[in-house]
């Protein structure tokens, strides 16, 4: 049987502190988070459009997905209760408000993600129960870490199309309200890395297997403060690294005469340059 990886929460924030940590990167989250749509601003102009100025050539479909956004980050840093299909239909309703079918409503026919060189996926049909079961089911599982969570609901809503559009804002948002509530820092893939995490998703749509995007997301797209990072997991990395260190050791110790690279008492070894 495989193992399954452990996604520790790497920050320990109160719900408040992580609440204002994500109102302090609005700018940067709203700028990730419009790539999305491909919306190409840059980081100044999207906090100009933020401030209610217009950009000289940006076109008005990009201003209501960052302005949406913005509005959608502010929602969703404003609710103290837990997360629910309900607030996940708003969360949709404002960040999708100019480009679905029927913002905040569940999808009722069919839909699809284009993956690129012909390649078409299209998800199930949307059954609502079976989607508030499974929020319910994820979010109570007293086994996984808050990361964990807010990672699964991610990608499982990404994957389900369970809007008519604004899926990945959709779902990305509602991540991130699991993360602030549960005081553990942001998701935020960085936008050097976008075209791994497109890789990622597209092979995530075609095989039904998230563990790939789940352990690359928790490797490269988890944000926070390092005053605040988690102790406990620092203490696990400091562990292993003592144990590997003294995996090493026995191992020389057996083997002596395997002698290290560039080794001063080895005469017939160079240095590598």
């Amino acid at each position: 049987m495989a193992k399954t990886r452990t996604y520790m929460d790497k920050y320990k924030f109160t719900a408040a502190e992580n609440q204002r940590f994500a109102r302090a990167n609005f700018t940067k989250l709203v700028h990730t988070n419009a790539r999305f749509e491909g919306v190409n601003t840059t980081l100044p102009q999207t906090q100009t459009i933020m401030d209610g100025m217009s950009v000289a050539g940006v076109p008005v479909e990009d201003v209501l997905t960052i302005v949406n956004l913005k509005r959608g980050w502010q929602y969703i840093t404003a609710q103290n209760s837990p997360l629910t299909l309900t607030m996940e239909k708003q969360i949709n309703k404002i960040v999708a408000a100019e480009d679905a079918l029927i913002p905040g409503e569940l999808r009722q026919g069919k839909g699809g993600v284009d993956l690129g060189s012909e390649d078409f996926f299209e998800p199930p049909l949307i059954n609502e129960k079976q989607e508030q079961s499974f929020l319910q089911k994820i979010l109570a599982d007293p086994r996984t870490t808050i990361t964990d969570k807010a990672l699964t609901v991610m990608y499982h809503n990404m994957r389900q199309q369970i809007f008519w559009d604004g899926n990945k804002r959709t779902a990305t948002l509602s991540a991130n309200k699991i993360m602030i509530d549960g005081g553990a820092g942001l998701i935020n893939v960085p936008l050097d890395k976008w075209d791994q995490w497109n890789e990622l998703i597209a092979n995530y749509y075609r095989t039904n297997d998230m563990a790939k995007i789940k352990r690359w997301t928790y490797d490269n797209g988890i944000q926070g403060l390092q005053i605040r990072a988690n102790l406990a997991l620092k203490s696990v990395k400091d562990k292993t690294s003592k144990r590997i260190q003294k995996q090493l050791k026995d191992f020389a110790d057996q083997n002596p005469e395997i002698k290290p690279k560039n080794d001063p008492e080895n005469k017939n070894d160079r240095p590598s340059y």
